[in-house]
């Protein structure tokens, strides 16, 4: 089974998106671990959370419109 250019590159988009994402996970873990999440990071978590889908709310309307 052949996969299209298109699928590909959204495929590709989609993937270093996930994976941006999952390291500013990490590194707001690493930052803000003192024995447990303090309120600074809880809160730095939830920009984290809403900015990442807000990115791919984005990246879907512009792969969708680019096609």
């Amino acid at each position: 089974m052949a996969i299209e250019a298109e699928m590909r590159r959204k495929i590709a988009v989609s993937i270093v998106a996930v994976g941006v994402f999952i390291a500013l996970i990490v590194g707001i873990g690493a930052t803000y671990n003192q024995s447990g999440l303090i309120s600074t990071g809880g809160l730095a978590l939830v920009g984290a959370i809403t900015a990442f889908v807000l990115v791919m709310a984005g990246i879907g309307v512009w792969l969708s419109r680019s096609s």
